[in-house]
């Protein structure tokens, strides 16, 4: 090889890569649209929440009726039970699962019968069989389980894992929306400017990591406490030290 040819291959070889190419409009146009999708979707969670989580609150709190009396029993604010025999039970497709439905009849032949959705097959829905006894506890003139023996089992519209697992989702989603709102932001100022291109994983990485910290606290928040506004300030509270934790991260590929 001759002098010159080296001298060529060995400055190739040094030659740094190529610098990434900057954020083009998708990168700024499809974050904007998906963030705010997902904080619409979560300003209507919260719309909806205040009143579910009161009524999981005050079914926490309701006693059995032969416990109390007065109003509490005039208005079905306590547990009621009451026997019931087993008519039928059925499983309707619904999504990729199915909807297990009970059909019970009362002991008054006078009272027609009524259906109970219960959540999942077990573990009292999967041995149920027409001519069993089982007991039915009411609140508000709603099912909210059923026994068979020692077995219980959840009526799907029983308050309380609902509405939290509501306002959890619907912190994630405020979360990620607003993330993917910043970034877009981001992604335009420097578009604006023509600041100096930056690779994907220097901005990502930190991003993500911190987004998932909040995410994190924001869930554990919803679980614990069950209150919107409550849940809300914990979450901002942790969103505040990730994204101050990420903020410095960012400032060198910046």
């Amino acid at each position: 090889m001759t002098p010159d040819r080296a001298s060529a291959s060995l400055s190739a070889s040094a030659a740094p890569s190529p610098p990434p190419a900057s954020a083009g409009l998708k990168g700024i146009v499809i974050p904007a649209v998906v963030g705010s999708v997902m904080v619409s979707a979560a300003m209507v969670l919260f719309a909806l929440l205040p009143g579910k989580l009161s009524e999981a609150r005050d079914f926490q709190a309701a006693r059995p009726c032969a416990e109390v009396g007065g109003s509490a029993v005039e208005n079905g604010d306590c547990l009621a039970t009451r026997p019931a025999t087993v008519l039928a039970t059925e499983a309707r497709p619904r999504g990729r699962g199915a909807a297990h439905w009970v059909t019970l009849g009362q002991d008054d032949e006078d009272l027609p019968p009524f259906r109970v959705r219960l959540r999942g097959e077990g573990p009292v829905w999967e041995k149920l069989a027409p001519g069993d006894q089982v007991t039915v506890a009411t609140w508000r003139a709603a099912a909210v389980w059923v026994e068979a023996g020692n077995e219980r089992q959840d009526a799907a519209e029983r308050p309380g894992l609902g509405a939290v697992v509501r306002l959890a989702v619907g912190l994630a989603l405020l979360i990620v929306g607003s993330v993917l709102l910043r970034a877009s932001g981001w992604a335009h100022r420097r578009r604006a400017v023509r600041a100096p291109a930056v690779r994907a994983r220097q901005v990502a990485v930190p991003a993500a990591a911190a987004t998932a910290v909040a995410v994190g606290i924001a869930v554990a928040a919803a679980l614990l406490i069950a209150n919107v506004l409550l849940a809300l300030a914990v979450a901002a509270a942790g969103c505040a030290v990730a994204w101050a934790a990420s903020a410095r991260l960012l400032r060198r590929p910046a």
